[in-house]
């Protein structure tokens, strides 16, 4: 379990480092201010669903779907 922890402190870390790498690279593009935000907020979302999966890996936890969309043949 500690292993685990450590795991995922680690995963937070290095998630944000990248994340204030690419702050930090954003404002070098030009784009009009809807459009940053735009980005800014994708890049939020893509970055969360990332960490969830990886911990959700990490804690053993099954992610599977809801038998309502199982595709039936």
């Amino acid at each position: 379990m500690i292993g685990t922890l450590i795991s995922i402190i680690v995963l937070l870390i290095l998630v944000g480092v990248g994340f204030w790498a690419l702050e930090q690279l954003l404002p070098l593009i030009p784009l009009p201010a809807p459009f940053a935000q735009i980005i800014r907020v994708l890049m939020i979302v893509v970055l969360v669903l990332i960490v969830l999966y990886v911990i959700l890996a990490l804690l053993g936890a099954v992610v599977s779907l809801p038998p309502w969309l199982h595709t039936r043949l």
